[in-house]
């Protein structure tokens, strides 16, 4: 946990354990899959983003901050985390 890349991820990926422990108790809405193309994306981008902060390399600044706000996107269209508290 040295970097912003690595507290971004993490904060994210912790999101991504409460939504689906959230969804796992009520009726199936989600595949796992989804989620897991979510984590292994952000394990690539902070490896990416990682590498960005010992380079110096702005090209992996800029993939991995879209990256990061790509999955972001996903997780809000395909999992929609915001929608029906009731259940």
């Amino acid at each position: 946990m040295e970097t912003i890349y690595d507290w971004v991820t993490v904060a994210i990926f912790a999101g991504l354990i409460v939504l689906f422990l959230q969804r796992s108790v009520g009726p199936a809405r989600d595949s796992l899959w989804q989620y897991l193309g979510a984590s292994v994306a952000l394990a690539v981008l902070n490896q990416v983003g990682n590498a960005a902060v010992e380079q110096g390399n702005l090209v992996y600044h800029a993939v991995a901050a879209g990256g990061i706000a790509a999955v972001l996107a996903f997780i809000y269209v395909v999992l929609k985390p915001f929608t029906d508290f009731r259940d």
